[in-house]
């Protein structure tokens, strides 16, 4: 055999291990026909925090349920645009199917099958319930439709190609949901609506060169995306507010200082906002209990 044979076939067994290892992987849910409650999926939709990154550039309040896309979120690896993601069956995602919406949000896998970036959080919205799903799918269907067209990525040109984020997401997925069993009922709650839908550590705690959350420095605070400051630690130790005033900022947007939330976190608040007041209780109260 010849060197050049060999070769060859050396890079045809390295490209067709490259394909099967960067595949993208689904895990779907396991009743397709689970039953929704528009009602409890509209609570899933503000705590998830759906409308801050979708809904149009300077879009008013009134608007905040169209979600036409166009934010623009810069990152090491380029700028991300948010794509239309209203009930437009042609420029947004009304076509879809409930499980097609599934693997999207939760195994972060277009119905094309490719992979998406994860400037879209999917990687905490893993950890949704099949129900909170369901729900929010539901109340999906009583959304606004939007004909925007959708902006491409501005990219660094190695972060263009989506077929290696199967390497990435190989690293970096979550596994499945367990809630640590030294929680009360309170903090399991509170966990779970940070962790998993309001997705607080993809701000909050620092990434690696590959983007990858920083686990060792959970919830300690990471650099602005955008270059401009740095985004707070949450911690007990670091932030230093009670339960109390944790609800009571995400209430209403004022700190004990009596500060007022500005930049991404006014959406962030905007949203939250519209969670009953014992969920808020539980996300301070899960806050304070992290060492």
């Amino acid at each position: 055999m010849t060197k050049l044979r060999l070769f060859f076939l050396l890079f045809l067994a390295g490209l067709s291990l490259f394909w099967a290892l960067s595949q993208s992987r689904v895990y779907g849910i396991e009743n397709p026909q689970l039953t929704g409650n528009p009602a409890a999926g509209k609570l899933v939709f503000h705590a998830s925090g759906c409308a801050g990154c979708h809904r149009a550039p300077n879009s008013p309040q009134d608007d905040q349920m169209i979600l036409a896309g166009g934010q623009k979120f810069q990152s090491p690896f380029g700028t991300f645009v948010a794509p239309n993601i209203s009930m437009d069956p042609d420029f947004g995602i009304g076509s879809w199917t409930f499980e097609q919406f599934v693997i999207a949000v939760r195994d972060g896998v277009s119905p094309k099958g490719d992979h998406y970036y994860p400037a879209f959080p999917y990687n905490s919205y893993h950890y949704m319930t099949d129900q909170d799903i369901a729900d929010l799918w539901a109340f999906w269907q009583s959304l606004p439709h939007s004909d925007r067209t959708n902006d491409t990525h501005d990219l660094t040109l190695i972060a263009q190609w989506r077929r290696p984020l199967g390497f990435w997401k190989m690293l970096y997925f979550p596994t499945k949901w367990q809630a640590a069993p030294t929680l009360s009922d309170v903090e399991a709650r509170g966990h779970y609506l940070v962790q998993a839908l309001g997705h607080c550590a993809e701000c909050h705690t620092p990434r690696d060169i590959f983007g990858g959350l920083q686990v060792s420095e959970w919830m300690q605070g990471a650099p602005n995306p955008s270059g401009k400051g740095v985004i707070p630690a949450i911690t007990r130790e670091k932030l230093k507010w009670s339960a109390d005033d944790i609800a009571a900022y995400l209430k209403s947007g004022f700190t004990p200082e009596y500060d007022v939330a500005g930049g991404k976190m006014a959406e962030v608040i905007e949203n939250l906002a519209h969670l009953p007041n014992e969920d808020l209780n539980t996300i301070g109260v899960y806050l304070t209990s992290i060492k």
